[in-house]
């Protein structure tokens, strides 16, 4: 396995393990309309992808097995108003692989690969079990903020500390 940073020529593939990795986190927490409608406007999808590697100030990370297939990519960067939100600076984004990869330790290593043990924050779907109980063994606690989003309402999890090995 391989873990580097994305360039604007990954954004078809990102395109699609992005898609991919929705469909396989989402089904059943999200309406099927939203999975269905990201796919469709996959083209515009891959634009948007080789604009946000090329020009943002979140980094992205891409992690692919030795066929260089990929596997999984974390998003991450500073906050703009993370200070008016009494947060650390620090986002994690996005962390997504496939469903293979699930209990591998690739979470994991993309974790450690963005953000190492730095304090930072994320949003999270509620109910998505899999990742609440994947951000808590890695040192982050919901902190009583919620948002909704056109997907449904999220809750922020928040890491002070560097998790003990």
């Amino acid at each position: 396995m391989r873990i580097r940073p994305a360039v604007p020529d990954d954004a078809e593939a990102l395109t699609d393990l992005h898609l991919d990795v929705w469909d396989e986190a989402y089904a059943g927490l999200i309406a099927e309309e939203i999975l269905q409608d990201r796919r469709h406007r996959r083209q515009a999808r891959i634009e948007t992808w080789r604009r946000r590697i090329e020009g943002s100030e979140e980094d992205h990370l891409l992690a692919s097995d030795d066929a260089g297939r990929l596997l999984g990519f974390a998003g991450f960067g500073p906050s703009p108003d993370a200070e008016d939100q009494g947060v650390p600076s620090l986002q994690l984004i996005a962390l997504y692989v496939r469903a293979e990869a699930y209990g591998t330790g690739l979470g994991h290593e993309l974790l450690a690969a963005a953000i190492a043990g730095e304090p930072a924050f994320l949003w999270v779907l509620d109910g998505n079990q899999r990742a609440i109980t994947f951000y808590r063994r890695e040192g982050f606690e919901f902190d009583g903020t919620t948002k909704t989003d056109p997907v449904g309402l999220e809750h922020r999890m928040v890491r002070w500390q560097t998790p003990r090995p």
